[in-house]
């Protein structure tokens, strides 16, 4: 099976940071509008597994990967995630462990309650994906605050 990848170091930073952009740079915010949304659904274009690798950086706030995973696990639901992504992290296997015990569980939960996230860039984020009815929608789902 062919894969599309995504290393955090070299296709983000070295050093992510908070949650939100509001709270400073290389937010988990910014990192799934930059990145990991577009990539997360250009993987599920091609029925390909999308490999998201964590190593390498100067380490994370679960905050980070709790807003960047989440936000994907709202987008797409928590089956599309499980089915399309596959997370390495050899160097902190306890991002794993977090990731599958408790954010994409609480994340689900959100989706299935039509919580939605919140965005706090100081402005809109350009339009991301969002699987609905089993189709992919490009759009600003939600306006920042």
């Amino acid at each position: 099976m062919t894969v599309e990848q995504i290393k955090v170091l070299t296709d983000f930073s070295m050093s992510p940071g908070p949650r939100y952009c509001k709270q400073g740079p290389d937010s988990g915010e910014d990192f799934y509008h930059k990145v990991l949304n577009h990539k997360f659904a250009e993987a599920y274009k091609k029925s390909v597994t999308l490999v998201l690798d964590l190593d390498g950086t100067d380490g994370y706030m679960s905050s980070f990967l709790d807003e960047a995973i989440g936000n994907l696990v709202y987008d797409f639901g928590e089956h599309t995630v499980k089915d399309y992504l596959q997370i390495i992290s050899n160097e902190e296997t306890v991002w794993l462990k977090l990731i599958n015990d408790e954010v994409i569980p609480e994340w689900a939960k959100h989706r299935e309650n039509d919580e939605e996230p919140l965005k706090t860039s100081k402005k809109d984020h350009p339009a991301w994906y969002r699987l609905v009815n089993e189709k992919l929608e490009e759009r600003i789902w939600i306006h920042s605050v």
